[in-house]
């Protein structure tokens, strides 16, 4: 009887968990030519957009049972460009979380680009 409980306990636990994802997948605008992509960012690796490097710490999406949401901790560091001879650090940009549901909630500050949160694939 404990373990039938125990069992039923542990399967409720984990159904009602946010589902952890293993690559972010977001979305970025380059602000001056007005080209948006799509593109993977797998969790704990650097990916490249346009001068960003931008890596996804977390992803996580609510069950379908739920209002829908995904949350994806992110930090993201700008390259600017160096000239010739001189090299330039990488300056961090911004870390936080991006919500899907709500880009302008904590959104990425950018002069050229910007980067929203869309879904979390396993």
């Amino acid at each position: 009887m404990m373990r039938m409980l125990f069992g039923a306990l542990a399967a409720l636990v984990l159904l009602s968990a946010p589902a952890l994802a293993q690559t972010a997948v977001l979305r970025g605008l380059d602000k001056i030519t007005g080209h948006a992509r799509d593109f993977n960012a797998p969790i704990g690796r650097a990916v490249r957009f346009g001068s960003l490097e931008i890596i996804a710490r977390s992803c996580s999406r609510r069950p379908a049972e739920e209002t829908p949401e995904v949350t994806i901790y992110v930090q993201i560091y700008d390259h600017p460009a160096a000239r010739r001879g001189e090299t330039r650090p990488r300056r961090e940009v911004f870390s936080g979380w991006l919500f899907a549901s709500s880009p302008g909630i904590s959104a990425v500050e950018h002069p050229v680009y910007d980067v929203w949160a869309i879904d979390c694939r396993a």
